[in-house]
């Protein structure tokens, strides 16, 4: 039974002000949920103090709190709620301007979620043809932002790879609008994927940008 029946099914059952108070409390509980969830995935990156320092003295770090990402979205912790909450950290960290390093670990945070559920799904086949430009922007996918400069240069006709710009512009494109299909419009999922594609699209741009001078 979904929430928003039983939703309705309370509200038919309470006076407007009881239902109010239930749906609020609801809400707060799932608001507290998410937060929980989020310092779980920042334990490994803050310090005694409870701050984050960037860069991050300990390497380990980041590989944590990867592996917390992929545990608590297996388990389906990782949901519209945690994503706004999430949203919200990082709107409120980019105003503030004086935590960077938070900023920089919640944007790794969704860069790190956008990753994992992108990487479910695979186009990279056809049959039994393996299709190279969906394979090398997978590859792009499921690794670090802070490698994808060599891989773009390392798999791109203009550096030492045999997939044009326009192969993997395409591909791109494919795959955000495969991404648009199948998630809700206006959620914070999709929103997160499609940064996330962006991202990729924009980084292949400057690297062509470099070499073509």
């Amino acid at each position: 039974m979904t929430t928003i029946v039983i939703l309705f099914m309370l509200y038919f059952h309470m006076s407007n002000r009881q239902f109010l108070m239930a749906f609020s409390f609801s809400w707060q509980e799932k608001i507290e949920a998410s937060t929980d969830v989020l310092k779980a995935i920042l334990k490994p990156v803050i310090d005694e103090v409870e701050e984050i320092s960037w860069p991050l003295r300990d390497p380990e770090a980041l590989s944590l709190m990867e592996k917390e990402i992929n545990q608590r979205e297996q388990e389906g912790q990782l949901d519209e709620g945690f994503l706004a909450e999430v949203n919200a950290q990082l709107r409120q960290a980019t105003k503030d301007g004086d935590k960077p390093g938070l900023e920089a670990m919640l944007q790794k945070v969704l860069q790190l979620y956008a990753s994992r559920v992108l990487s479910k799904r695979s186009y990279a086949k056809k049959g039994n043809e393996v299709l190279k430009a969906e394979q090398f922007l997978e590859t792009i996918i499921k690794a670090p932002e802070e490698v994808w400069n060599k891989l773009l240069l390392d798999g791109m006709t203009l550096g030492k790879g045999d997939i044009s710009p326009e192969e993997l512009y395409t591909v791109i494109k494919k795959r955000m609008e495969r991404t648009l299909i199948r998630t809700e419009g206006g959620s914070y999922q999709q929103r997160v994927l499609i940064e996330y594609l962006k991202g990729i699209e924009s980084r292949a741009g400057e690297i062509v940008r470099v070499l073509q001078g």
